[in-house]
């Protein structure tokens, strides 16, 4: 979800620290550009780390099979466990 806001992110901080050389009376435009790269990495990394925590989020399933004594009959039971 926040890999496109990460790249977005470095690719206008790339411009902004690459780029333009126009200044503007007490802010550092390539200061700027280097704050936006770094949150980008951060988007990104956030992004991945989230989607591995969500891969590790299974479900567990158990299934027991048995035999009814008195009428022979097979019985199946199945739990599920979404932790």
């Amino acid at each position: 979800m926040y890999i496109g806001l990460g790249i977005a992110l470095l690719v206008i901080g790339a411009i902004l620290y690459f780029a333009v050389t126009a200044s503007i009376g007490g802010i550092s435009i390539s200061m700027i550009g280097v704050i936006l790269m770094i949150g980008g990495v951060l988007a990104i990394v956030l992004s991945f780390l989230q989607q591995a925590g969500n891969r590790s989020r299974g479900i567990t399933t158990t299934r027991e099979t048995s035999v009814d004594p008195g009428s022979g009959s097979r019985i199946e039971r199945t739990d599920v466990d979404p932790h």
